[in-house]
């Protein structure tokens, strides 16, 4: 996978202009709904998420496989545990 090719999720959660804690906390409902083995794609606004969301994943055992950021939003491929 080159760095312009982005994964294919399974699933997607858009925050986009949400502030925290509102991206997390519908990142925690989103994974619940999700086998192990799924492949989230998360897209985010805020600027909080490029801490939030690692310390989320470590917390919970699931990978952060890709972060994609672009002037307009953060990008997380998040590998469900």
């Amino acid at each position: 996978m080159t760095d312009t090719t982005l994964p294919v999720p399974d699933a997607e959660l858009e925050t986009s202009g949400l502030y925290c804690p509102e991206p997390i906390m519908m990142l925690h409902n989103k994974v619940r709904e999700l086998s192990s083995g799924d492949l989230l794609k998360v897209i985010a606004t805020d600027p909080a998420t490029t801490r939030d969301v690692p310390k989320f994943c470590t917390f919970l055992g699931h990978t952060l496989e890709r972060r994609h950021e672009t002037p307009e939003q953060f990008l997380y491929y998040i590998r469900i545990s």
